[in-house]
């Protein structure tokens, strides 16, 4: 089967690596879509440890497509069924998605894709929406009435969590590209503040004097969302996903900091969930139901995969980029 691998000490590239066969209690899934992830570029530039990988290793931890194949003792799945996944599993590069096929046990975070819901779209679920519904409705629970900053709120994570967090009853301010805000706005949001045209925090707080509840940072590095989180008022609560919060800091302040990662393995040193099938299958029914809409998705090839893997420093695109295979 053709697929997006790494080496030990070469970039990602397309090859030709046997395709997979289910074992014991394994699903085989012919996939169609893959979606990409910040993680998939910085494992593909070799920042893999300390977690176990296999090589050549292939990249992708979400993906949707159809069941080809069950091995012996297979109870969950059948051949035919629509699935998708995020298999972010040990060893890395055992389960990636950037492939024709990938073969998994069948309790690993699938579930069934909702009729009507396509696989492309699909594919852009399992990371992105998992980890958005987890923080908005698990980590930071009753939001009503709230005053919630996002920021990256254009991004995959954060298309889901402003739309969880405004159904949650949440005022949510969202950190966006202008190009986005009107989008943010059919999302619910109440505010949009572009930081390449106004500063964040000086916009945030002269707009809220007595501060935020809860800040939602999808993207700063540490002094800025240092900067962003003395916006919270004590008794809040502030979130980053890029591993950057000082938690005693926050705590003297009355601050809860959380640095959160949702992956099946734990990695260790972080305020983490494992993902499930359960947890994707809330995301994946609040979209088919309408209740949420997938953020925009950018279509590549398998082809264009290593390109944009190592497109080093470069802006995301907005929304989730998705490989049609």
């Amino acid at each position: 089967m053709r697929a997006v691998v790494v080496e030990k000490r070469r970039g990602p590239v397309v090859a030709v690596v046997p395709t997979p066969q289910p074992g014991p209690g394994q699903v085989l899934v012919k996939l169609r879509a893959a979606g990409m992830n910040p993680m998939d570029r910085t494992l593909a530039s070799g920042d893999w440890r300390p977690m176990p990988a296999t090589f050549p290793m292939v990249v992708g931890a979400d993906g949707a497509g159809v069941v080809d194949a069950v091995g012996q003792g297979t109870a969950r799945f059948s051949v035919g069924d629509n699935v998708c996944g995020q298999l972010l599993i040990a060893p890395l590069g055992s389960a990636g998605t950037y492939a024709e096929y990938v073969a998994v046990t069948e309790d690993a975070p699938l579930a069934l894709v909702p009729d009507g819901l396509g696989l492309v779209v699909a594919a852009a679920l399992p990371t992105a929406g998992m980890t958005g519904v987890y923080l908005v409705e698990d980590v930071l629970g009753p939001l009503t009435g709230k005053v919630v900053l996002i920021v990256g709120a254009g991004g995959g994570i954060g298309s889901f969590a402003t739309q969880f967090a405004v159904n949650a009853g949440a005022h949510v301010i969202a950190n966006v590209l202008e190009v986005a805000a009107d989008r943010m706005r059919k999302y619910g949001a109440a505010e949009t503040v572009d930081h390449t045209l106004t500063p964040l925090a000086g916009t945030v707080r002269k707009a809220h004097p007595d501060g935020i509840d809860v800040l939602l940072d999808l993207a700063s590095d540490r002094e800025a969302f240092a900067e962003l989180a003395a916006l919270v008022r004590p008794g809040g609560t502030a979130v980053t996903t890029k591993f950057v919060a000082d938690t005693g800091a926050l705590k003297a302040a009355g601050v809860t900091g959380v640095n959160f990662a949702l992956h099946h393995f734990d990695r260790g040193g972080a305020d983490s969930s494992p993902a499930s099938s359960a947890l994707l299958e809330r995301v994946a029914q609040a979209v088919s139901t309408g209740r949420i809409v997938a953020p925009p998705i950018t279509r590549i090839s398998l082809d264009d995969a290593p390109a944009v893997l190592s497109a080093a420093g470069q802006r995301p695109a907005e929304g989730k980029t998705v490989i049609a295979i």
